[in-house]
């Protein structure tokens, strides 16, 4: 570690450093750093145990790059980050660190919810806010499945929710039923409304995943990959995809699935 963060030091270092590492800040470096989460989860996904030690370190060293940026501005040091996740890991598990019971892990999952909502309360306090929101905390930057997915999770906690998933479905009725609605009122022209009305039907398919304990961002990415396979098998059966029929599409495309049936 402390090898990797006087490399760091030294790519930033003004008097011979790398003219691209100065150049960079908080805002240029963000985007590599989602990158890198992202591939440290392909890996897991193709169980690439090999390609996921070297995307571990490409995503520490974005942990480090941004620390290096905060201490050469004052804000604070790699050695700072790593105590406070440290003595937050310590406060949310007392019956690890501490002297409370044993919990089985539903209790520990509410406790750490609890947790989590004082720790929200206290950041809500600092910033002079008194109202306090169970959805405070879910960061606007997340992909919009996952941030749905958890924007609901934190609804049901609060006790709303359908009753079982049949509501679900039933709500997914009405949300198609709007949908089709606004096309017929306006499918010369749709409207913002129509926009409106698709989102709300994709959350709401969010949460039949929710209800049927599936991640909607693993799924959506597992149906993107079967029809990327699906797609290029097609064509490799057709060739000139823009010069097929669209009966000559749907053989193919027939034939794909059955030639790539599997849960990709």
């Amino acid at each position: 570690m402390d090898r990797l963060l006087e490399v760091m030091a030294a790519l930033r270092d003004p008097n011979g450093g790398c003219p691209w590492d100065l150049e960079q800040t908080f805002e240029t470096i963000a985007p590599y750093t989602i990158e890198e989460a992202y591939e440290v989860e392909e890996a897991i996904q193709n169980k690439d145990y090999g390609s996921l030690k070297e995307e571990l370190g490409d995503l520490l060293l974005q942990v480090v790059y941004h620390s290096q940026i905060a201490k050469e501005n004052n804000l604070f040091t790699f050695q700072d980050v790593t105590d406070h996740i440290a003595l937050k890991m310590i406060d949310r598990h007392p019956h690890v660190f501490g002297e409370a019971g044993e919990r089985d892990s539903a209790s520990q999952t509410l406790a750490w919810e609890q947790k989590k909502a004082e720790e929200r309360a206290a950041k809500a306090k600092i910033h002079g806010n008194d109202s306090v929101s169970r959805l405070d905390g879910v960061a606007q930057n997340l992909p919009a499945l996952m941030r749905a997915e958890k924007l609901s999770k934190r609804a049901v906690r609060a006790g709303f929710d359908w009753p079982d998933v049949d509501g679900v479905f039933l709500k997914i009725d009405e949300e198609v039923a709007e949908i089709e609605e606004e096309i017929a009122k306006n499918s010369s022209n749709l409207s913002d409304r129509t926009e409106d009305e698709i989102g709300d039907l994709l959350f709401t398919v969010v949460n039949l995943a929710r209800k049927l304990n599936v991640d909607p961002e693993v799924a959506l990415r597992s149906g993107n990959r079967k029809f990327e396979k699906r797609f290029k098998h097609l064509e490799s059966l057709i060739g000139e995809v823009e010069n097929a029929t669209p009966e000559e599409m749907q053989d193919a495309w027939n034939a794909a699935k059955v030639a790539l049936a599997g849960p990709e």
